[in-house]
């Protein structure tokens, strides 16, 4: 009887000393935040963790965004045992261990499994196939988490056997309403402290919805201010402590658009420091790096185009990259674009001509097709004399040939009018040439 009053006592004591993050861990479905379409009413995983399903399931999300939490909530709310092994330590051996012992349990005492694995895409492909006979025989539930995307992490088998389940960052509202209910909590800090609302707004910038680093700051600033003797939380304390001074950034407000139109300018006036500050500024901040990426994309075609044609590409590339990596790593494809942007040569032909034939085509200036231009191909074309004429331009040696191709009413009209910077030096010597050919002798 004492040793068992002893081993409580010395249980609940660890539990006191467990980090912030550990002791607010939700411990039903009813405390998670966020992640609402997949915790709804009939959802996947809610059914998974009420036991409505036997599924196994992979779980690919950012840090910080509960899937421990929710592997753990498996195992409890079913009444399975639980099993966790990580990537970066277990191999083959300790897997078919875990195997083994779930196996017999089941053989014995109809006990299930929930076999929770961290960072399964630093699984081998050997490592992650000695999970498939259990997984398909349904010897372990297998809840397995990473934070790639599994479809190029994971084998083909297990994907095949699992579903996957994406969950997403928590927002700015999710990671407020958690801070405050481990500000207040007994099982957090039982409401030991007030928290400014500056420093609330800060803790909540630095998380990037991230619930771990949220609860991590918090703690450490509660530390800093309870060894001050302070009652209340402040903004310099936060800052102290996780050494990040804070921004002046609203993702919905003015600064938003501030720093982004600063940004553009700096790259459209071919500013390279200053482009590398405002984009710091903005990743510091938490701006949405998919927004940056968007806004490079644009610039690269309102602001340089055809004077440097593989700006577009870098841009691009830089997009892509950040959807598939994510941030942190991401900051250097973004990086890396608005770099080639700042120092590309500039140019606002391409818009400037789009932009003047849609106003044309607005006005109503958007006369017939010429017949020799028009579909030739179906029955009948050639009696309306559609197709009729149209003279090939890779029959003649250099491929440009004199014929109209506009509708009469343009005839003559130039749009695109290309400057003398970067390669479209090249175009403002060949433009002129080829309407020479293509109008004056096709009069």
């Amino acid at each position: 009887m004492f040793a068992a009053q002893a081993e409580e006592a010395a249980e609940e004591k660890l539990a006191g000393n467990a980090p912030l993050a550990v002791r607010m861990r939700p411990r039903t479905l009813e405390e998670v935040l966020g992640q609402e379409h997949l915790l709804g009413k009939g959802a996947p995983l809610r059914r998974l963790v009420e036991g409505g399903s036997a599924a196994s399931v992979l779980l690919y999300g950012p840090p910080g965004t509960g899937k421990t939490t929710l592997a753990n909530l498996v195992s409890t709310a079913t009444n399975r045992r639980f099993v966790a092994l990580s990537a970066l330590s277990a191999g083959v051996k300790e897997v078919r261990a875990v195997i083994a012992e779930a196996k017999n349990r089941l053989g014995r005492s109809g006990e299930s499994t929930v076999l929770f694995i961290d960072e399964v895409h630093r699984f081998s492909k050997t490592q992650q196939d000695a999970l498939l006979g259990a997984v398909e025989d349904r010897v372990v539930l297998l809840v397995a988490a990473t934070t790639e995307n599994p479809f190029f992490s994971v084998v083909s088998p297990l994907l095949s056997r699992s579903l996957v389940l994406q969950l997403h960052s928590l927002t700015d509202a999710d990671v407020s309403d958690l801070l405050e209910r481990a500000r207040t909590e007994e099982r957090g800090l039982g409401g030991a402290l007030r928290i400014t609302e500056e420093a609330l707004e800060h803790l909540v910038r630095l998380a990037s919805g991230d619930a771990r680093r949220a609860l991590t700051a918090l703690e450490a600033a509660a530390d800093a201010a309870s060894a001050l003797g302070a009652e209340a939380i402040e903004l310099s304390t936060v800052e102290s402590t996780v050494d990040k001074a804070a921004l002046r950034y609203d993702r919905d407000g003015d600064q938003h658009y501030d720093v982004i139109s600063a940004f553009i300018k700096s790259i459209r006036g071919s500013d390279v420091d200053a482009t590398m500050h405002y984009l710091a500024r903005m990743i510091e901040a938490g701006e949405d790096p998919r927004f940056i990426a968007r806004r490079l994309v644009v610039h690269a075609s309102e602001d340089i185009g055809m004077a440097d044609p593989t700006a577009l590409q870098s841009a691009v590339a830089a997009a892509h990259a950040v959807a598939f990596i994510g941030m942190p790593e991401g900051r250097l494809a973004l990086a890396e674009a608005a770099v080639h942007l700042a120092t590309a040569p500039k140019s606002n032909a391409t818009i400037t001509a789009i932009d003047a034939a849609l106003a044309d085509v607005r006005a109503g200036k958007a006369g017939m097709v010429p017949a020799h231009l028009r579909d030739g191909h179906y029955s009948g074309a050639g009696s309306l004399g559609h197709g009729q004429g149209y003279r090939y331009p890779h029959d003649t040696p250099d491929g440009v040939l004199a014929q109209q191709y506009p509708p009469d009413e343009l005839v003559g009209v130039d749009y695109y009018h290309p400057t003398t910077h970067g390669v479209e030096r090249g175009l403002a010597e060949r433009v002129p040439k080829l309407r020479r050919v293509v109008r004056d002798q096709a009069r």
